[in-house]
């Protein structure tokens, strides 16, 4: 599924539940500044939305709701130090157990930039080179090379970098009681694996394509050049040297850090089975951490960038991690994106009921980072948004404006019906003055106009809409235009 596709369908089928409004005020165990605690309400009470409408402004909590998300703890960092952190919301709902500031998330994909830096330390020392062939590495397990790789062999910096032009996006991991695949069934696609097998797609070293698979591999390789297991290594020469005391890759997680880990969520409210799955493929999607333990590693790849520490890589090696690989975006484990004149390593997660965020200025010392127990992650990019409008990051959001105009009643009318977009029946209704769309009697948006037909809806970043008529000039759909991704819904009575 498309990332845009994902994102239409976890608009459409999100339902609401309840977040009690005490919960989101926020957890915290620290005392801040003054000042520091008026930045934090001006941030609760304007998040940057991708587009701005006249002076409204929408909070933290109305987001959160109309959103569905049950739990948002968040880090932010200034001046290469942790500026605060807090909690919103529900760990697990049905427990009343809130989100504080040392609550667990899984974090997805951001596995893969911690595994990068593990990566590169065996680099550093001498135990691998970034630009041999995998296979030189791997000892209990060897890549299949065929005909797509056209001669050309894999490196590990291509697998860092998402260049080595290979099969499997990502992981659906599994649920607790269900047969856990060792790592070389992952990459075989063996049963009891629930992915396909690792192969290639493509020759390495063409172009940038996102590939957790690839991670696996090394993930594997990092396994058999140190005799270790893999959540070991990473504890003893990544996690804890940063400081990430609460941090681990170790799955399923150990039973004295239960209390600590968030329930995941779907869209509809419901918690996934088991509260949460599990990942063997530790390096892709491992990691269980919280937004201090993330802003650490963002912290000392700042410092050490700037030469100012060395706790697991040095500044050469950190400077080499940070830079783009092939294209000017992916480097070995992070992306980096440019926001004005300003360069920030990022890299976004997401697991079964799980996302997150985060963002480190490479020249500022700035940074924020988002987690959520949650499927939906269009509020991620609300709330850095706002972080970085109230710290002043030049450049970083530039919503769009737009000007609201009033449509009549008749042409509103014309617009009312059931329309069919994929297998779901969307119904566009008009209540009171507003147009909205309904998938059942819990959700709906509203539709936002800027001329007679064209409209877009708040929970689609960047995404505009438009009704069309046919040749007789009856209304037949509306189109969907998600930043360069085409869809048409049809009008079914």
């Amino acid at each position: 599924m498309t990332k845009c596709t994902k994102a239409f369908a976890s608009f459409f089928l999100s339902l609401f539940f309840c977040i009690e409004t005490n919960i989101l005020l926020g957890q915290n165990n620290t005392t801040y500044s003054n000042e520091v605690q008026a930045k934090i309400k001006q941030f609760e009470n304007n998040l940057g939305l991708w587009v701005q409408i006249g002076n409204q402004q929408f909070t933290l909590a109305d987001r959160m709701k109309s959103n569905h998300v049950n739990g948002v703890s968040i880090a932010l960092i200034k001046d290469y130090k942790i500026e605060w952190a807090k909690g919103y919301g529900w760990a697990d709902s049905a427990e009343q157990r809130p989100v504080t500031t040392n609550t667990l998330f899984q974090a997805g994909s951001i596995s893969k930039s911690l595994n990068g830096v593990g990566i590169l330390k065996l680099a550093q020392e001498g135990k691998l080179n970034l630009d041999s062939d995998i296979n030189i590495y791997l000892r209990s397990w060897k890549f299949p090379y065929d005909s797509l790789s056209k001669g050309k062999k894999i490196t590990i910096a291509n697998l860092l970098s998402y260049t080595a032009g290979l099969t499997v996006h990502g992981f659906e991991g599994y649920e607790k009681g269900d047969a856990i695949p060792a790592l070389i069934q992952i990459l075989n696609g063996e049963k009891p694996a629930n992915s396909k097998a690792i192969r290639s797609m493509y020759e390495p070293s063409l172009k940038s394509e996102y590939s957790g698979g690839g991670t696996t591999i090394s993930q594997l390789i990092l396994q058999d050049i140190t005799g270790q297991p893999y959540d070991t290594y990473m504890w003893n020469n990544v996690l804890n040297p940063m400081g990430m005391s609460n941090s681990f890759y170790t799955q399923p997680p150990p039973a004295d850090k239960e209390n600590l880990l968030a329930t995941g969520y779907y869209n509809d409210g419901k918690a996934v089975k088991g509260k949460y799955h599990i990942y063997p493929e530790q390096a892709a999607a491992g990691l269980w951490t919280n937004p201090t333990d993330l802003a650490k590693y963002i912290i000392e790849t700042q410092l050490s960038l700037q030469g100012k520490s060395n706790k697991v890589l040095s500044p050469e090696t950190t400077r080499l991690r940070l830079t783009p690989y092939i294209d000017n975006s992916a480097a070995l484990g992070v992306f980096i994106i440019k926001k004005g004149n300003e360069n920030y390593f990022n890299h976004d997660g997401s697991d079964e009921g799980f996302v997150a965020t985060y963002y480190g200025s490479m020249e500022n010392g700035n940074g924020a980072v988002v987690m959520a127990n949650t499927d939906n992650g269009s509020l991620l990019s609300e709330i850095v948004n706002s972080l970085a409008a109230v710290y002043n990051w030049k450049d970083f959001y530039t919503p769009k404006f737009k000007k609201v105009v009033t449509v009549n009643n008749e042409i509103l009318e014309s617009y009312v019906g059931n329309y069919k977009l994929h297998r779901d029946t969307l119904t566009v209704t008009l209540e009171k003055e507003d147009l909205v769309i309904r998938l059942n009697s819990k959700t709906k948006y509203k539709i936002y106009f800027t001329s007679d037909t064209d409209f877009f809806m708040l929970e689609m970043a960047g995404s505009e809409q438009r009704f069309t008529k046919d040749k007789n000039k009856k209304i037949n759909g509306f189109e969907i235009n998600d930043n360069g991704y085409k869809m048409q819904a049809v009008k079914i009575e």
